[in-house]
């Protein structure tokens, strides 16, 4: 009887087992076959990943596709302090990545004490090829020891160190054509030059997808949801040229360093296009380290910097007077021996002469002589003669921070103001302004747009912008041009000249000198310095067919005697030999024949 009831004991047990395990199966196979969504949800949640990867930026490059700016492959190394505690050695995480990267092991242990944080970086912004010791594996890195001791491990695993994707912004030549270029700060947003001004269409586009990952947190790529592809930026082509801006940027250099000046720089432009094939400015900076350099190196000068340009704009003036026949080339003017006065004021010349022609005051660069030829045109005609070379007008070249110059108009002028604007003083401008009046004369009166941009192309190479010459305007007669090209030739090529030191060996050189004394600041008084200059050359070649114009211009040159006098700091003497050192290398690079016959402006493919 008792075997009876024990055998019944034992029958029910198992049937309580066998019912429990078969509802503990029928309740998983419901969960994975049906399960409920408040099952679902927090599972799908853990296993969702959404990313947003943006594109690379695009590239600039010169007139030749030599690059200038383009990204890099860089990372942001991150710790992930949580896990770390949890699952990983946080003592040997401090110790490689302090000995790595250089960083105080105390300022890497305390990181990764915030055990309630899952990210915290470590080191950002480092380049790929710093990075070759360490691999990417499941919920860590695989980093090869350096110099590891005989015996002990030479890849070590640290779980809970990851490398995030944080590209940087990288310019190969340095400091070369940097205030043109520009860059773009550690957010890839273009802060500077043209990365600032083409900042929309060099920026990537932003891609999105939404996939799911599995348990080593790797994607599924079957089971993406949304997959939009990230777009690069467009490539960016200037028209400066890499080999002559090279020349140009140590030449203003040299002149800068020679002549103590504070600052110099220089413009090439083609004078039939309008392209600028080279600009710079010293002091300059490293693109690659731009937050280091003080803000004034920042500075592109050629296009920001207003002075009075001083006897340059003699070119000008004489130019209209003979373009609305106010005067003649063979006209005579009693230079009054270098001492006149009118209205009040002195004015004098730095060589005394008596009479000129109109020729020969352009030659010597005569005050006296072109004062009385404004004199002759009128404020009203003045006014509006050099309106139409664009002073006081910004030239929208198409990078930023570029001035319009300083030109007020006749109702706000002195008495004496016509004699002063004629030679160059009581007038703002740009060096890009002059070059480009400069390049009107020698383009036989057509001024040309200045450009920077020659095209933007797609990474697919569709072309999305092109930019081709465009005439600005047409501010003298092509027969008056001619024979201001003519006059200006005689500047530079005949003895007594002032631009003698321009003279390029077979070549014809015309030009014009520029000294100017630079405005005291009202807070010191007013009025002008003594000693203090503003010297610079603008001229064009060959005379016979020009192509291209320069223009250099260097801030307070000079040396100081004994006695206190200031020498070596007339326009003639600082930027005349800067300009025969460009144009003697532009000549034979871009090979100019003597006679203008162009045979290389362009880029190959053109």
């Amino acid at each position: 009887m008792a075997e009876v009831r024990f055998k019944g004991r034992i029958i029910l047990l198992v049937s309580v087992v066998v019912l429990v395990f078969t509802g503990i199966g029928i309740r998983l196979a419901f969960l994975h076959l049906k399960p409920a969504e408040w099952v679902l949800e927090p599972i799908e949640e853990g296993r969702m990943f959404e990313t947003k990867p943006m594109g690379s930026r695009g590239r600039i490059v010169d007139r030749n596709g030599e690059i200038l700016a383009m990204d890099l492959a860089a990372y942001h190394v991150y710790v992930d302090p949580k896990y770390i505690s949890e699952h990983g050695d946080a003592a040997e995480v401090s110790h490689y990545l302090s000995d790595e990267f250089r960083i105080p092991e105390i300022e890497i242990e305390d990181k990764l004490s915030q055990t309630n944080r899952q990210y915290v970086r470590v080191k950002k912004f480092v380049p790929g090829h710093r990075l070759k010791r360490f691999k990417r594996r499941a919920f860590g890195v695989e980093y090869t020891v350096p110099d590891p001791i005989e015996g002990s491990e030479t890849n070590v695993y640290l779980r809970g160190v990851g490398l995030e994707e944080a590209p940087i912004r990288n310019y190969p030549k340095g400091p070369l054509m940097a205030h043109v270029v520009g860059f773009a700060n550690q957010e890839g947003q273009g802060s500077a030059g043209i990365e600032q001004r083409m900042d929309e269409v060099l920026r990537g586009k932003e891609g999105h997808l939404i996939s799911k990952k599995d348990g080593r947190r790797h994607e599924i790529y079957s089971a993406r949801i949304v997959d939009i592809q990230p777009e690069d930026g467009a490539t960016v082509m200037l028209t400066l040229d890499q080999q002559l801006q090279y020349v140009v940027e140590k030449t203003v250099e040299k002149t800068c360093r020679d002549f103590n000046a504070k600052a110099a720089w220089a413009v090439v432009q083609h004078v039939r296009t309008g392209e600028i094939l080279a600009m710079a400015s010293f002091p300059t900076y490293d693109l690659n380290r731009y937050a280091k350099a003080p803000v004034e190196w920042r500075r592109n000068r050629a296009i920001s910097f207003n002075y009075e340009p001083g006897s340059t704009m003699k070119a000008a003036v004489v130019a209209s007077a003979l373009d609305q026949n106010i005067v003649k080339e063979d006209d005579v003017f009693d230079c009054e021996n270098g001492y006149w006065v009118y209205g009040g004021k002195s004015l004098r010349d730095s060589h005394g002469e008596g009479e000129l022609s109109v020729a020969d005051i352009i030659k010597v660069s005569s005050n006296i002589g072109t004062a009385k030829i404004a004199l002759e045109m009128g404020n009203q005609l003045v006014y509006d003669s050099l309106k139409k070379f664009q002073f006081g007008n910004r030239l929208n070249i198409g990078i930023p921070g570029e001035e319009g110059g300083i030109f007020y108009s006749p109702k706000h002028w002195s008495k004496i103001s016509i004699t002063r604007i004629g030679m160059g003083h009581e007038i703002g401008v740009t060096a890009l302004q002059i070059v480009s009046m400069m390049s009107a004369i020698a383009y036989n009166g057509v001024q040309m747009q200045p450009m920077l941009i020659k095209k933007v192309t797609a990474p697919d190479g569709t072309v999305i912008e092109e930019n081709k010459p465009e005439v600005l305007g047409r501010p003298l007669k092509p027969a008056t041009a001619r024979r201001m090209q003519q006059m200006l030739a005689r500047v530079v090529m005949e003895e007594g000249g002032t631009g003698s030191k321009a003279r390029v060996e077979g070549y014809t050189v015309a030009g014009k000198t520029g000294t100017a004394q630079k405005i005291r600041p009202r807070e010191e008084g007013g009025g002008y310095y003594q000693k203090n200059f503003t010297s610079s050359f603008v001229g064009f070649l060959p005379v016979e067919s020009p192509e291209i114009a320069i223009i250099v211009v260097a801030d307070d040159p000079g040396e100081y005697t004994d006695s206190g006098r200031k020498i070596k700091y007339y326009g003639g003497t600082v930027c005349g030999p800067a300009f025969k050192e460009i144009a003697e290398f532009a000549v034979r690079y871009l090979r100019i024949a003597p006679e203008g016959n162009r045979i290389y402006v362009a880029g190959p493919d053109e």
